[in-house]
Order: C-alpha cells, then structure tokens, then sequence
C-alpha cells in the first residue's frame, strides 16, 4: 500500500511528521488531492490533549480544500474530476434524536475529519462526497477558509445580530476577524479588543468602527451603558468573564472561543437576573458550509488577507512554530 507524509498527533504535546499509508477509497467516497490546509485553535487542543473526543495518532487537519481526483464507482456526487472543493469535516450519524431534530452538530456519534479520523494535513485525503462543496471561481488558500467561516456563520446567527446593534468582539484573530466582517457588512457597529497590535489594524481592515486594547463601557450596564451582542473569540476564562461584564441589560453573549475542559467562569446569577442577559455558546458549524462558500465567492471581504503566511507540508514544523508563536493570522500548509 503507497505511503504518504502527513502531520500527526502521536503524542501529547507534539504534532509529528509521519508516514502513513494513503487510505482506501470505498463507496459514498471521493479521494481528494489537498491544496490548502489550515492550521487552527483546535490543533493546538488537540496537540496539548484538551480535546477529549480526538483520536491518538490522528492525522490533524480539518480546515482544507482540494481537488477532487478519484470518485468511487459506487458514489453518487454533482462534483467533477478536477473540481476545487471544500470539506466540512461533520459528519454526523443521521440516525439519533439530534439529527433527526436539525441539530446534527450535536451528534453525540459525530466523527469529525482531523480530529476523530484522519484529515487534510496530507497530500491526499479519502472523504465521504456528502461532506465536499464545489468551490470554482477561488484559489484554494481562501477555499480552505470556507470551514472557519461556516463556524462563524453559526456564531453570528446565534448572537441575532441586527442592523444598528452595538456589538463588541473580543480577541481578533482569524475567527474575531470573520466575526467583525459579517457583523459590520450587516449593518452592526463593531468594536474589537484585541491586545496584539497588528490584529488590531486588520480588524478596521474588516470593518470594526472602533479598536481597542481594553474595553471601558462607560458607565452601568443597567442604565443602557455596554453592547447589545458580545462575542468571546479567545477561548479563556477572563476574557469571557468580561464578555459578561461588557454586555448591556438585555444583551445577548455569545461564547464562541474554546475554552480548555477544566476551565470555569464565575458568574454572578443575580447580575444575569438583574441585566436580563443571555448567554450562549456555540458548537461547529451546522447548514453553514453553503453559506459559508457564497459568502467567499462573493468576496466583498479581503478574505485572502486572513492568510498571512504558507508553508509546504515538509516545512510543517516551521509552520507550527510561527502559529504557536501568534506572529501572523493563519497559517496555511499547502502539501
């Protein structure tokens, strides 16, 4: 069986570059040749072992695209030998009360490619043809953004944003960017607090109205003083404790960063009692993807912007080092 170098997690605390044999194509399947792979926040979970649904020795990589080379006799797909495509790495067991609720992102059986089986930090990847969107008309770097973006999606449709809504995302790094586009081209007034100052620039770049390294609201959140909708884009425990802080009475927070498992935030039951607030979460990405896609090709945003440096895969380590390091936006590994 033919072998390939890929990107993966062996033990706690690295990722590795390894040899693996290419896996096998089988019905419902299309193998695919990768083009663009990002790294993510979720790698670097995995890599320290605080995402406890990953699989050991899994090849990472779950924000790619590619071309679509082979198509099993017995797959049935629109897609094309030759197509660019996208990957959403869901994928969901259709048989369980979520699923057949619309809410196949919590399927309790969900495998997810990159994280519970292998993924896209190859050369080539097999992945079920339900999980592929055509993606023609973009280069593969902004393609492989499509994952992410559909994350956003999700996160912004939970904040229920509205046009005029004063709203303050805190952290801007390539999720808290997507965050700001969507919600400044809907009409939002953005604020981004964001300590790094080369973040700070691209979030005007993306829309914000206003920039920040520290958030000040001004006065009592119960008189009308904070934001109508507060989005946690970091993922620790401070900063959302302060998205709580920052929102107005009878705002909405969303918690959109990924906290480590053990993490907890202190929460004052009467302050949400008395603020009427909201707090939500958000879980990957569902019926985001298609969205996510358009949203691409309609490139009324710099999306490629986001993508600040590139790496082939057999400079993987120097990649994960500029990552770990945050001195860029994301990182893409083009194998």
């Amino acid at each position: 069986m033919d072998s390939q170098l890929v990107a993966s997690w062996e033990t706690v605390g690295s990722i590795s570059m390894v040899s693996k044999p290419k896996s096998t194509l089988t019905a419902g399947s299309v193998l695919i040749r990768v083009a663009a792979s990002g790294i993510c926040g979720t790698d670097l979970h995995i890599c320290k072992g605080e995402t406890p649904h990953a699989t050991h020795n899994v090849t990472i990589g779950h924000e790619f695209s590619g071309y679509v080379e082979a198509i099993h006799a017995s797959t049935s797909t629109s897609a094309k030998l030759g197509d660019l495509v996208c990957i959403d790495p869901n994928v969901p067991c259709h048989k369980c009360t979520f699923c057949r609720t619309q809410k196949y992102h919590l399927c309790p059986h969900l495998w997810c490619i990159g994280v519970t089986c292998d993924g896209g930090m190859a050369k080539h990847v097999v992945v079920p043809a339900s999980s592929i969107y055509v993606a023609t008309g973009i280069s593969p770097e902004v393609a492989s953004l499509a994952e992410p973006l559909s994350c956003v999606v999700h996160a912004v449709d939970t904040g229920c944003v509205k046009s005029g809504d004063r709203v303050l995302v805190i952290g801007a790094g390539p999720i808290g960017l997507m965050v700001t586009a969507l919600c400044a081209n809907g009409g939002a007034h953005v604020t981004v607090a964001e300590l790094n100052k080369m973040r700070r620039t691209a979030a005007t770049e993306f829309g914000a109205s206003e920039v920040t390294e520290r958030v000040d609201i001004g006065g009592d959140p119960v008189e009308g003083y904070g934001f109508d909708v507060v989005f946690e884009c970091v993922g620790l425990a401070a900063t959302m404790g302060q998205a709580l802080e920052c929102a107005r009475a009878g705002g909405t927070v969303v918690w959109v960063g990924v906290a480590r498992p053990d993490a907890l935030v202190s929460v004052s039951p009467f302050t949400v009692y008395r603020r009427e607030l909201t707090i939500k979460s958000t879980y990957t990405n569902p019926f985001g993807m298609e969205r996510a896609v358009r949203i691409l090709l309609d490139n009324k945003v710099n999306w490629a912007s986001l993508i600040t440096h590139t790496f082939a895969l057999t400079e993987f380590d120097a990649a994960w080092d500029v990552f770990t390091q945050n001195s860029g936006l994301k990182v893409c590994i083009k194998p």
